[in-house]
């Protein structure tokens, strides 16, 4: 059964060109003068991949940090103990689970909070929690550099709150990462999908053949796609 669309959208379809792949600068121009929503819309990109999720060689994981943000407050969640705990609430955690009684509460469907990390020695306790936290992609893991020593939980907790981003290839083989809002200035959006996109090409696996990069797609929430020309990524420049 086809979506029907509003009229909304289908003005700010009338202004895409659906064969056209845009250079990123002007895809981030039209995403923000397509946005529909009246609130502020997230800003999306959808890869099409050439990968095989289905090989351990052509796996993709990673995080960056996008030096604007996602503009909203991310809340932090830390599994921790004893000193790590007293770290994590030092450095700005909002919440710290090292109780029984908050392992509880999330187990029970608590989460109000954005991202978790955890210590190492912490995560015996945290296992249990999986069936919870996983579904949500809440779950600490080594490779999302979200399991650190107690010692890194202040560069962790702060990076998490700046814009700290995880990309993965899911089971159809798509990334799909979120670069900030429609009110971010164009600049800051170029920058941030910059910043992104030249950790994906970094992250490109050994066992990928043929086109890494299959499809590039920027749009807002509820908004059209935009086609972005993926040879074009591979020039962006950002500050670091």
């Amino acid at each position: 059964m086809a979506t029907k669309h509003g009229k909304k959208y289908k003005a700010a379809l009338a202004k895409v060109d659906l064969d056209k792949e845009y250079s990123v600068r002007d895809a981030v121009a039209l995403a923000k003068e397509t946005t529909i929503t009246k609130f502020d819309s997230t800003v999306e990109v959808h890869i099409r991949t050439g990968l095989d999720p289905r090989q351990s060689d052509q796996q993709v994981r990673d995080v960056v940090v996008l030096p604007h943000g996602l503009g909203k407050t991310v809340r932090v969640l830390v599994f921790a103990q004893g000193e790590g705990a007293a770290n994590a609430r030092s450095s700005g955690a909002d919440l710290v689970a090292d109780d029984d009684e908050t392992l509880k509460k999330i187990e029970g469907g608590m989460l109000d909070f954005d991202v978790a990390i955890a210590t190492p020695d912490a995560m015996g306790k945290v296992g249990r929690l999986g069936r919870v936290l996983g579904p949500r992609g809440l779950m600490p893991n080594p490779k999302a550099g979200t399991v650190v020593n107690a010692d890194d939980l202040p560069r962790a907790i702060k990076e998490a709150k700046a814009g700290r981003v995880e990309f993965r290839l899911d089971k159809t083989s798509n990334i799909h990462v979120s670069v900030g809002k429609a009110s971010f200035s164009a600049d800051q959006l170029y920058e941030n999908f910059g910043t992104l996109m030249n950790a994906v090409h970094k992250a490109r696996p050994s066992g990928a053949k043929g086109d890494y990069i299959k499809r590039i797609t920027l749009t807002t929430t509820m908004g059209p796609g935009i086609k972005i020309n993926a040879s074009d990524t591979l020039k962006i420049e950002v500050s670091e």
